[in-house]
């Protein structure tokens, strides 16, 4: 028992913020990773997982049976659901995956800003456990694997100072990586390219609910950068000096 209320204590427990040049330092950080087409093709399958799970959460809490999940060395991925093949549960599930990387990202720069880092990697920890129960594939199980392992050193072993790094450049990388799928999804719905959309999450929504694709691509682009500007002003308030 006292093991389990030190770690209570832990998690719940709030700790210093990092000093500003760290927060910045983190954000360029996360900017680069998104934008080189090399890191992003490793960083980029752990979007994929928040895709995936975001899928996977709103299935379960909408009343779907969730079958399992496929991440896939592409980066690309697919999440079975049982239920209905109409109604408000399987658009809300469609509907969660561009979106979920970036509202995570909003949520962990709340916990952050409230001084909860520790909670916010050890929720971290939570989410993925709970999506590796759901993976049916070894390459799936291996990146949440490694995602998860990487999370449990830095939260379980790392200094306090490491950690702050290491939670802000989480949050950075969901905000400005969960744009970045969205804006691709978007510049494929444009033109000659429209193509690119076909069998995406936009073009099953406009299916399920005689919409165009064009309605769903512009509202998760609109959900994505809204929650990118919310969660830079919360991890970078007004008046803060670099």
């Amino acid at each position: 028992m006292n093991v389990l209320a030190r770690l209570w204590d832990r998690v719940s427990g709030s700790q210093s913020l990092p000093p500003a040049w760290v927060i910045g330092l983190t954000g360029l950080l996360a900017i680069g990773v998104v934008l080189d087409s090399r890191s992003w093709r490793l960083a980029g399958k752990v979007i994929t997982i928040a895709h995936e799970g975001g899928h996977a959460l709103v299935s379960v809490l909408s009343g779907r049976r969730l079958d399992g999940i496929r991440l896939h060395s592409d980066s690309s991925g697919v999440t079975y659901s049982r239920g209905r093949r109409t109604g408000p549960g399987l658009v809300l599930t469609a509907a969660a995956g561009y979106v979920m990387p970036s509202l995570l990202g909003a949520g962990a720069a709340w916990l952050l800003t409230a001084r909860h880092l520790t909670a916010m990697l050890w929720l971290a920890l939570v989410l993925l456990a709970a999506t590796f129960l759901a993976v049916r594939n070894l390459f799936g199980a291996m990146a949440v694997l490694v995602t998860a392992g990487g999370v449990l050193a830095v939260s379980y072993y790392a200094t306090a100072a490491v950690q702050a790094g290491f939670a802000y450049l989480a949050a950075w990388f969901l905000l400005f990586g969960g744009v970045r799928p969205v804006i691709e999804l978007a510049r494929g719905s444009s033109g000659r390219r429209q193509r690119w959309t076909r069998g995406s999450d936009a073009d099953q929504l406009a299916r399920l609910t005689g919409t165009p694709v064009g309605l769903w691509v512009t509202l998760f682009v609109l959900v994505s950068v809204a929650a990118l500007v919310i969660g830079a002003r919360l991890l970078v308030p007004p008046g803060t000096h670099f």
